[in-house]
């Protein structure tokens, strides 16, 4: 798994950057305040979780300092209704058992996209089609190609 981070289209430039991949260079956790290191662990729970699932186009985006409502935003696909829901629960059970068990759920009964409330990490799970309708990444301003992170699976 390639993991990285994308910003939000005018993310200042010194966001830190969620993973060290062996293009870029390594975060300095000293400049992180208490609350930027428990994200990052949170952060990475949810991605290593959504790639152990086999969670498809997985991006996170940096929203630090362009939105109140969270500082990152997790997304990612499942491939089918039964797919969608299982990575969600297994998102929820992992988050549950690194004590983070108060997470708002929403959408879970269609499993089209399931939105999962974290507090400072929001995550969206989204059948394909439902992801390509809706489109977040574009209204995020986040580049397919992008200059920032995404994590990529096969």
């Amino acid at each position: 798994m390639t993991l990285s981070r994308q910003p939000a289209a005018t993310a200042p430039s010194t966001a830190p950057s969620s993973v060290h991949d062996a293009g870029e260079p390594a975060i300095d956790l000293s400049s992180l305040s208490p609350a930027d290191g428990e994200d990052l662990a949170l952060e990475t729970l949810i991605l290593n979780r959504l790639d152990d699932d086999k969670a498809q186009d997985i991006v996170c985006i940096d929203l630090r300092g362009k939105s109140s409502m969270a500082d990152t935003l997790i997304i990612a696909s499942g491939r089918s209704h039964r797919h969608v829901g299982a990575l969600a629960d297994h998102v929820l059970r992992a988050l549950k058992d690194a004590g983070h068990g108060k997470a708002k759920i929403e959408g879970l009964p269609a499993c089209d996209w399931v939105l999962i409330d974290v507090g400072d990490v929001v995550v969206h799970l989204f059948r394909p089609e439902v992801r390509a309708f809706y489109n977040i990444e574009k209204i995020w301003s986040v580049s397919a190609t992008g200059t920032g992170h995404t994590v990529s699976t096969n």
